[in-house]
């Protein structure tokens, strides 16, 4: 009898917590990490990449990982 109310109430969580981040992103909330440049950051670094910087030289002035940048390039 437990184990059914349990997972009656796991259920109900479940929706309320859809419903939640649905109200949410209608309201303009950003989920999940934020970004590790700016956007500003991020141009100026595709900009030094164009013109002929390393990963490894654009990563390390704007203190983040190479693998960043990768992604940076990437999109």
């Amino acid at each position: 009898m437990l184990g059914i109310a349990a997972s009656w109430e796991r259920e109900r969580i479940t929706e309320r917590t859809a419903a939640g981040r649905v109200q949410a992103r209608a309201r303009g909330v950003k989920f999940g990490r934020k970004a590790a440049l700016t956007p500003h950051q991020q141009s100026e670094a595709l900009e030094r990449l164009a013109a002929g910087d390393t990963q490894r030289t654009v990563a390390a002035l704007f203190d983040v990982s190479q693998a960043t940048i990768s992604r940076l390039v990437g999109r």
